[in-house]
């Protein structure tokens, strides 16, 4: 397993594009669209937001996720759980952010698929003959894309789950070009690589702090490196990231370059939004691509909401062998590796991902529920694996230093975030608190279970069983007209 976990092949990094970046990958649909909202365009906007998402993606993402945290594996896997088992050991009472961290990424695995879905096709809403499409045919289109999304989880991504990889590979690409296109349109972009403009931002801004729950959206699949660990290998994450990471950024450049070159000045409101078709990933695009460019945008979405639904069977599976869950019925509908089916979760995902479609029905709302849980999901990997350096014996300096750090930052992201919650955060946190209450009541009444639960030592019994087992005038089976062959 070691070898497997350090190694990097080019079908490793293949199969890493498809797997592990559909959330992080596709975050340029929304996160632009997500910051100017109904704001006016200006360049401190801009610049100062673009300037926290390369920061954000590089501490969060890179340096948290990439550099650090993937050293966890048990044996092999990765996870809130996988990382809670190395660790739970050493404090009791550490089964609580674990339980924290499972719940609220299976309440990231239900808002998920709707918004990536969503923001993929309100790309067509910018095509001029389509221009002005109702709310409710999107909500039409994204239903029945989630109802066949769902129902063929049953059979298994074994068959489709080869092209995943390729589908991806075109994706990033296509980040790459068309934000390659548009810095051009204004070079001064490039100075959002400074983090001066970050600091200075969000000290001057008016409300430029709240902004940062908007840019925190860029990060939001950084869970799933690890959680897919142990079916790409720490190697193979590791390398395609560097390609990953270089797309994003790209695009980002672009998006912001169109946006000050094209937009400077103009007040955003849902009004100007539909009368000048504005969508800061989808106007990159000439119009010719626009329809091309849904679909891949939305074939992307979709191995996204595959990978979060694929994360929400594995963790489901990882709590019930730690009894932190029901024991549910568990189908393998093909021997791909990591391939697992849990009906009753696939059933709760559909479920809630349809409730969330039809309550926000816009990605621009949606957007205040998305976030929060993946936060805190971060706040508990961080504490798991602060005690996870302790066991390792890293110096105490690093330990605290790591701490302070990640928790200033995921802190602050956590109070911008918080700022959404009576717009649609609270949804989030009423679906990771369900979450969190079954696992909580299952783990407690185990407990409370094995307190009643007797163990006897088995070689005070094996001479009553021996004496059994030689008795011949005891049938063997409750079968009749086979108890003579079981004598």
């Amino acid at each position: 397993m070691k070898g497997h976990t350090n190694k990097a092949t080019a079908a490793g990094l293949l199969i890493a594009l498809g797997i592990i970046y559909g959330d992080i990958g596709t975050s340029p649909l929304y996160v632009f669209n997500a910051i100017i909202g109904s704001r006016i365009v200006t360049e401190e906007l801009v610049i100062g937001t673009l300037s926290c998402i390369i920061w954000t993606l590089t501490l969060q993402t890179t340096i948290k996720y990439v550099w650090l945290i993937l050293r966890a594996d048990n044996r092999g896997e990765g996870g809130t759980f996988a990382l809670y088992a190395l660790v739970r050991r050493r404090r009791k009472w550490l089964v609580v952010p674990a339980m924290i961290g499972g719940a609220a990424l299976i309440a990231d695995g239900i808002i998920t698929p709707p918004m990536t879905i969503t923001s993929a096709v309100e790309g067509l809403a910018i095509l001029p003959e389509l221009k002005g499409m109702p709310t409710s045919t999107i909500v039409l289109i994204v239903l029945s894309i989630l109802t066949a999304f769902f129902f063929l989880q049953q059979f298994g991504t074994a068959s489709i789950g080869k092209i995943f990889g390729p589908v991806m590979f075109i994706w990033f690409s296509m980040l790459a070009v068309f934000g390659l296109l548009h810095i051009s349109d204004d070079f001064s972009i490039f100075r959002a690589l400074s983090p001066h403009y970050a600091i200075e931002f969000l000290a001057t801004y008016p409300h430029g702090f709240w902004l940062l729950g908007a840019v925190f959206l860029c990060t939001t699949g950084a869970e799933a490196l690890y959680s897919d660990l142990g079916h790409c290998g720490r190697g193979n994450i590791r390398i395609s990231w560097m390609f990953v990471k270089t797309t994003l950024l790209l695009n980002y450049f672009g998006q912001g370059a169109y946006l000050i070159s094209h937009l400077k000045g103009v007040h955003v409101t849902e009004q100007t939004k539909q009368a000048m078709g504005i969508n800061a990933f989808f106007n990159l695009m000439p119009e010719w691509f626009i329809l091309p460019g849904v679909i891949i945008a939305t074939a992307a979405a979709i191995i996204a909401s595959q990978a979060m639904v694929s994360g929400a069977f594995t963790l489901i599976s990882e709590a019930m062998r730690l009894n932190l869950w029901p024991r549910l019925r568990i189908r393998y509908p093909s021997e791909a590796r990591g391939q697992l089916f849990i009906p009753a979760i696939n059933f709760l995902l559909f479920t809630g991902c349809i409730g969330v479609v039809l309550y926000f029905q816009k990605s621009s709302r949606m957007e205040a529920a998305y976030g929060l849980a993946i936060i805190v999901t971060m706040i508990s990997t961080t504490i798991l694996f602060a005690n996870y350096l302790v066991l390792k014996r890293v110096n105490p300096v690093l330990i605290y230093a790591f701490l302070i750090l990640f928790f200033i930052v995921e802190t602050a992201y956590l109070v911008a975030l918080m700022e959404k919650f009576t717009h649609g955060g609270y949804i989030t946190m009423l679906i990771g608190g369900v979450m969190f209450t079954v696992m909580y009541v299952w783990f407690r009444s185990r407990k409370i279970k094995n307190r009643y639960v007797e163990f006897v030592r088995m070689e005070h019994y094996v001479p009553k069983i021996q004496e059994l087992s030689n008795d011949r005038s005891i049938p063997k089976c409750n079968t009749p007209y086979l108890s003579h062959q079981c004598r």
